[in-house]
């Protein structure tokens, strides 16, 4: 592979154009590599661009960037959040048992079975628990967040086993109790042509977007990231500003799984296995430095784009899940080596101005 010196040699561009270039290159590496991806798809694959293939890969994705999106909050405050697929799970199970179950009260004779909208509240509340939970441990407690986030994955898998003792929470669409009947509207409806979850992930995008980069939040959120000392010396409360983004990584988490719940009209303890892994890689796709301070919620939707549009061509060209699964780890690792080269190349670009 020839290195941007000599590629800029060949073309008679200084050093520090050449840096320039190849700093936005690096900057648009996520939507080079969907481009790619989707002409290599679509050549290799010819139902790939059809109407009803667009809608089934807009619905993964749309699970996909929704965990992105609050990852991204953590990454770029400089933490990591392993528990994203664990609280996919608990959501699901805690909308699941009160749907099918209701809540047991003490003092009351019957268990008692909230509205829809009360039961969609309290799962999303369980995942901003987590959340607190991991903010708490992490700023309060001075637990690295790697080993925070993966004590509280196990602490909400576990839960989610107790819940049920392993089994699945059926028929969620309330054809026997007749109770919720609307609930699996919630993965399933679709308005103007795309999937109600499309929709959920243009909203949350559009509001995480706008927080990200317009509001004093936002721009704490980078402060911290950035160089957390000086964030700190400069007034702006750190701790807070961590445990919120852990709230809101445990919320989007927790649609997730009320969103897959709902697709699949039950709940089980071991939704979302490894989903924070596909997180992760999609934010760093999209251009989110793991160091923190680096990155965007626009970036990290189209990381989110090319890890549904790898998996599903894949799928469709008849690879092999175990192959799946090897090439979903080298385009992790290449995501990484390459997320190194920025800092470098910014660098050089300071020092040739």
């Amino acid at each position: 592979m020839r290195s941007p010196s000599t590629v800029g040699q060949s073309l008679g561009l200084t050093d520090s154009t050449k840096d320039k270039v190849f700093a936005e290159l690096l900057k648009l590496r996520a939507l080079l590599a969907l481009a790619i991806l989707l002409v290599v798809f679509s050549i290799t694959t010819s139902s790939f661009l059809s109407t009803n293939n667009f809608t089934i890969l807009t619905k993964h994705v749309s699970i996909t960037a929704l965990l992105a999106v609050g990852m991204t909050f953590v990454v770029l405050a400089g933490g990591i959040d392993l528990s994203v697929g664990a609280v996919v799970g608990l959501s699901g199970m805690v909308a699941g048992a009160l749907l099918t179950r209701g809540l047991l009260i003490p003092g009351m004779e019957h268990p008692w079975f909230p509205s829809l909208p009360v039961v969609l509240l309290l799962s999303l509340l369980a995942g901003a628990l987590i959340g607190l939970l991991n903010g708490l441990l992490i700023t309060r407690w001075c637990i690295a967040p790697f080993i925070a986030t993966l004590g509280t994955l196990y602490v909400a898998r576990g839960t989610s086993l107790l819940m049920s003792n392993g089994r699945t929470f059926p028929d969620l669409s309330g054809e026997i109790s007749g109770r919720h009947t609307a609930f699996p509207a919630l993965g399933q409806a679709f308005f103007l042509g795309l999937p109600l979850p499309v929709w959920l992930m243009i909203a949350v995008v559009v509001i995480a977007t706008v927080a990200a980069a317009r509001t004093p939040f936002g721009r704490h959120v980078y402060a911290v990231g950035g160089n957390e000392r000086a964030a700190l010396l400069s007034g702006i409360r750190v701790n807070r500003v961590k445990v919120i983004t852990y709230i809101i990584s445990g919320l989007c988490a927790a649609l997730v799984g009320l969103i897959i719940a709902a697709q699949l009209e039950a709940a089980h303890p071991a939704t979302g296995e490894s989903f924070e892994l596909t997180a992760i890689a999609a934010a760093v796709l999209g251009g989110t430095s793991l160091m923190g301070g680096r990155g965007s919620i626009v970036g990290s939707l189209i990381g989110a784009f090319v890890i549904g549009v790898l998996a599903d061509g894949l799928v469709m060209m008849g690879t092999s899940e175990f192959w799946q699964m090897v090439v979903k780890g080298v385009v992790i690792i290449l995501a990484v080596a390459v997320d190194q080269l920025q800092p470098a190349t910014q660098r050089r670009i300071a020092r040739n101005s």
